[in-house]
């Protein structure tokens, strides 16, 4: 049987791994506002806007979601191609991952959430490398930890990946 295919266009996003000095990694604990049930771990990004560049939207929506100011980012870490339906929408999401580091935590700038993320925002973390690998809560991507394991440990590829879910 064949899988059916969306005709949905792609929503072009830029994500954040974002380290602090200590190598532990910034997620955004969210929420399905109509299903509280419905919890995931992600890393700060979102859409692009009309005109912007791929790196230009990941530091901006750091800068809405966390109040951290990036004035550059690491090499693009992966790729990620995710298809699903959520309020009875086919949805298709592209999303680009860049490297950042943050010499502090504190925000410099106020947050700027949109309506939805201030609907659906749980928690902002900061999670060591440790800690994630035990996380029993759903992490977008779900390989996150192994990622991060081998980026910290050099082991990393050296061209962006490709990612599915």
């Amino acid at each position: 049987m064949s899988v059916p295919t969306s005709t949905v266009t792609p929503r072009i996003g830029a994500r954040v791994l974002l380290l602090d000095p200590a190598d532990r990694v910034l997620l955004i604990h969210a929420l399905d506002p109509a299903d509280s049930e419905h919890h995931w771990w992600e890393l700060p990004g979102g859409g692009l806007d009309d005109g912007e560049d791929l790196q230009a939207a990941a530091r901006r929506e750091v800068a809405e979601e966390t109040g951290i100011l990036l004035p550059a980012l690491g090499r693009e870490l992966w790729v990620r191609e995710s298809r699903f339906r959520d309020k009875g929408r086919d949805h298709h999401h592209i999303e680009h991952v860049f490297l950042g580091r943050t010499p502090t935590t504190v925000p410099q700038v106020a947050l700027q959430p949109t309506e939805n993320e201030k609907a659906g925002l749980i928690e902002r973390r900061w999670w060591p490398a440790d800690e994630l690998r035990q996380c029993g809560d759903k992490l977008l991507p779900a390989e996150l930890p192994a990622l991060l394991d081998d980026l910290l440990s050099g082991r990393f590829s050296p061209t962006p990946l490709s990612l599915t879910s």
